[in-house]
């Protein structure tokens, strides 16, 4: 909190009484500023925060309800509180003018040494006070600040933990554990709405060759690539995921006639047996791989174990394709 001593602007024409003021408020405790007019004390308001005017009332040029009134038109300096000091305007419809005009209270000349000094001490706690209050408020503002900020990186760091548990760290792929979720939904909807979809194992053919001959960096920087194609090519509601070393599978979803599949996969057997140029340490380097698809269409089932069962049979279904000739499709009977 700020340690200076609170201000008080004491406006006045006559010197004396500003020399009075001085030696009434001398032990105040608060930081005294003097002004002769009302166009001094306004000057002085734009440069300094006070915790209470003394004003004057009757001044040449520009009396106090003038000062009080251009007071009040500043938003901040609007809740300064300015107590009025005069021997004339006593009267019941002058307070009220004075009042309207932004005045808290007045003060009587011949002003009473205790009645000023007692009411000044008041408005300087209540001063201390509301310090005191917007003290206790920026700092609850600044902690609410940093707790949201702490929530939003915990939140943050808690969705990456999530992706990272569900997602392959080097082609940002589902990995196998969504990809499992992911055809457990496929199969609740088919069973749900007497629907079919299918399924597709794949594996690239000439992988191993691709690693062994340009290095492990080559490798990887082909199954971002083919995890590319393949994510490019199929539409949004279907899953590609990588289980593993250079083995994906998809859920093709909606699909009620298998051949629809088929034909799928065919274009993606041509997509990903297109030429890859990868960038390794620096250099380009150009391989060619191929792709052994197996499909599986799904009927609704009441088995249990239906997923296995699937899996099984794209997997079969892949290393028919293989034995086949590889780079080709193959549907599971």
């Amino acid at each position: 909190m700020n340690a200076m001593p609170p201000k008080i602007l004491v406006v006045d024409d006559t010197a004396a009484n500003l020399v009075a003021m001085r030696r009434l408020l001398a032990n105040s405790g608060a930081q005294l500023f003097e002004a002769r007019s009302g166009n001094e004390a306004l000057a002085l308001c734009l440069d300094h925060a006070f915790a209470l005017i003394l004003l004057d009332v009757n001044m040449p040029d520009m009396d106090g309800f003038e000062v009080a009134g251009l007071l009040g038109e500043a938003e901040h300096l609007r809740d300064t509180p300015i107590i009025f000091v005069t021997a004339a305007y006593a009267d019941d419809m002058n307070r009220l003018k004075g009042y309207r005009s932004g005045a808290v209270d007045y003060i009587a000349k011949p002003i009473n040494d205790v009645i000023l000094q007692s009411k000044v001490r008041v408005f300087l706690e209540l001063y201390a006070a509301r310090a005191k209050l917007q003290h206790t408020l920026d700092e609850l503002a600044e902690r609410n600040q940093q707790l949201t900020q702490e929530i939003a990186e915990r939140e943050l760091m808690e969705a990456m933990v999530r992706h990272q548990a569900h997602h392959d760290a080097l082609t940002g792929l589902p990995n196998r554990i969504l990809f499992h979720d992911r055809l457990h939904g496929a199969i609740q909807r088919a069973n749900r709405h007497h629907s079919q979809f299918a399924l597709a194992c794949i594996d690239i053919d000439g992988f191993k060759h691709v690693n062994d001959s340009h290095g492990h960096a080559a490798g990887d920087a082909l199954l971002q690539e083919i995890a590319a194609r393949l994510s490019a090519h199929l539409r949004s509601n279907d899953t590609v995921a990588r289980l593993g070393g250079d083995e994906f599978a998809l859920v093709l979803e909606d699909i009620e006639d298998p051949q629809l599949a088929m034909q799928l996969c065919e274009k993606l057997c041509v997509a990903l047996g297109e030429p890859y140029a990868l960038r390794v340490n620096g250099h380009l380097i150009e391989v060619r791989v191929g792709a052994s698809i197996g499909i599986a269409a799904y009927a609704p089932s009441e088995h249990a174990d239906a997923d296995e069962r699937l899996m099984h049979a794209a997997d079969h279904a892949m290393y028919e394709a293989k034995r086949g000739g590889k780079n080709r499709c193959a549907l599971a009977d």
